[in-house]
């Protein structure tokens, strides 16, 4: 019987938006035995551009997870690298809870000594900065660099490969010249687009967030991992119903 994973993106999906989001993980590297069932999150598109925005994408992320083990699912990945609901749903359930910053920062550190976020706009690194600090990873961190581009919600980065990668290019290469990064993470899930070519034209690691994710939900149910429920206690009553609208 296969494995069900909840992916859930942090702002509602579209007709338009499903297939690019659904496109970082390509068919070759899912398993059959793994169903993969992509959810949006949420009445209202965010970019998560205040802090107001991430409190907003927190609770919805939260709405849309806290009943994934009721619909049978046996894993949760949450496809934002801001790790939004991470902890209150890894208190809500018992069935493994991932995310794109945790399992990318603390890859990073395996594969290298300090590692960059590269990034679309300053507005996101308060996101960063927070989870890094959580994470106690801020000894680990070369830089946050961005390329100051508004990001765009319905198109990703497709239409814009010719511009945007070269921009990303180059500001990476500035973390490793500059910063000192042997390791670079994409500083979000909807940068997956451009993972490959910068793969191809850096000279250090460079992770795709949401792919590194999906491939530990992977190991996590391969190995009958979950978190602990000592770090992360469920509530004595759950009180779903105050995310109700």
């Amino acid at each position: 019987m296969a494995k069900r994973i909840k992916m859930i993106f942090p702002v509602p999906m579209s007709d338009a938006t499903r297939p690019m989001v659904e496109s970082q993980l390509p068919p070759e590297i899912v398993r059959p035995d793994i169903e993969i069932c992509f959810v949006g999150a949420g009445q209202q598109m965010t970019l998560a551009d205040s802090y107001y925005d991430m409190a907003v994408m927190e609770l919805a992320v939260i709405e849309a997870g806290m009943r994934a083990e009721e619909e049978g699912f046996d894993a949760v990945c949450i496809n934002t690298v801001s790790d939004s609901g991470l902890s209150a749903l890894r208190s809500r359930l018992s069935i493994p809870v991932l995310a794109p910053g945790q399992s990318s920062f603390h890859l990073a550190c395996m594969l290298g000594q300090r590692f960059s976020v590269l990034t679309m706009w300053p507005r996101w690194y308060p996101l960063y900065r927070k989870t890094l600090k959580e994470y106690g990873l801020e000894s680990r961190l070369a830089s946050i660099r961005s390329i100051g581009v508004r990001p765009d919600a319905a198109a990703l980065l497709a239409g814009k490969e010719d511009t945007i990668f070269a921009q990303l290019l180059e500001t990476a290469q500035q973390a490793i010249e500059q910063d000192g990064a042997d390791v670079l993470v994409l500083g979000s899930t909807t940068m997956h687009q451009s993972h490959a070519y910068l793969a191809e034209h850096l000279p250090v690691p460079v992770i795709n967030p949401g792919l590194v994710t999906y491939k530990l939900c992977e190991l996590f149910l391969d190995l009958g991992l979950s978190h602990s429920k000592q770090a992360f206690p469920s509530p004595e009553q759950f009180k779903d119903a105050a995310f109700s609208h």
